[in-house]
C-alpha cells in the first residue's frame, strides 16, 4: 500500500487464537495507513507483513473467485479482497473468523466439516445413459434454469452466517443445498430423486428458517434462500421444472 492524501489510520481489531498458548480467544489492535482503493485484505497483509508475521489468514486469488479468505468483517460475513477501504464505515476495522467452524488459528477456520456437508449431497452429474460422442444438450431455458447456483465458490459465508447452523453444526447447511440444487434442476442429470431424498432429514433443508442471512451474506450475489425454497417445493410436490423457476 502507498498512502496518499486520501489515506485513512485505521485501527484495525483483529480476533486472536493461537491453540498452543491462548485460552480463551484474545484481541489484539494494530495502526494501518490505508488508501481508499485497498481493500481489507491489502490491510490484513500490511499487518502481516509489516507488524505481525504470525498473523493467521487464508487467501489465494485475491480477486473474489476463490473464496479462501472468508472472515467476518465488521459483524458481516464477506470475502477481504472484495471490501474496499473507501466502503468502510469510520475508521475501525474489527476481523473475526467466521462462525460455526473450529477455528485453527487466528482467522484460519476447519473447513473439513463444511465440505463433509457439500460432499454429502453428490455434487456432481450423475447419468446412467450410455456416453454421448457429443455434449449432452440442453435448450438456453433449461440452462439458465439453474445457472445462479452455478456461481458459487464454496467460500463458507452463506452457511457459517446461517443462525441454525450456528446452534446444530450437523446441519448440512445453505452453500450444500446450493450445489444440491445446480444438479436437481440440471436436465442432464438423473440424481434428483436422491439429492432430495438425503435432504429431506431433520439436518437437511427442513433446518432452514428462512432467516435470509446466507443470502445476504453472499459474495457472489446468489439467490441462497431462494434456491432452499426451490428445493423444499421439489421435494412437497414431486416436481421439478427444467425449465423456469417457480414463481
Amino acid at each position: 500500500m502507498v498512502a496518499n492524501a486520501e489515506s485513512r489510520t485505521l485501527t484495525v481489531k483483529i480476533k486472536r487464537y493461537n491453540p498452543e498458548s491462548d485460552a480463551p480467544p484474545r484481541w489484539e489492535e494494530f495502526r494501518v495507513a490505508a488508501d481508499p482503493m485497498d481493500r481489507v485484505l491489502d490491510v490484513l497483509q500490511n499487518v502481516k507483513w509489516e507488524q505481525d508475521e504470525t498473523l493467521g489468514l487464508r487467501r489465494s486469488c485475491a480477486h473474489g473467485v476463490c473464496g479462501s479468505d472468508a472472515m467476518r468483517i465488521n459483524g458481516t460475513n464477506g470475502l477481504a479482497c472484495k471490501i474496499l477501504v473507501k466502503n468502510l464505515k469510520g475508521d475501525t476495522l474489527t476481523i473475526e473468523p467466521i462462525l460455526g467452524l473450529p477455528v485453527i488459528k487466528d482467522l484460519i477456520v476447519d473447513m473439513k466439516p463444511f465440505f463433509d456437508h457439500y460432499k454429502s449431497v453428490l455434487p456432481f452429474l450423475m447419468n446412467d445413459d450410455p456416453a454421448p460422442t457429443t455434449e449432452r444438450l440442453q435448450s438456453p431455458e433449461q440452462r439458465a434454469r439453474f445457472d445462479d447456483s452455478t456461481k458459487c465458490i464454496l467460500c463458507a459465508c452463506c452457511t457459517t452466517a446461517c443462525p441454525p447452523f450456528w446452534g446444530d453444526q450437523n446441519y448440512v447447511g445453505p452453500a450444500a443445498i446450493v450445489n444440491a440444487h445446480r444438479f436437481i434442476f440440471d436436465s442432464r442429470d438423473q440424481g434428483a430423486a436422491e439429492r432430495l431424498d438425503i435432504l429431506n432429514d431433520t439436518e437437511g433443508v427442513w433446518r432452514c428458517r428462512t432467516v435470509f442471512n446466507c443470502t445476504s451474506a453472499c459474495p457472489r450475489d446468489i439467490k441462497v434462500t431462494q434456491a432452499i425454497q426451490e428445493v423444499k417445493r421439489a421435494m412437497l410436490t414431486g416436481s421439478i421444472d427444467f425449465e423456469g423457476a417457480a414463481e
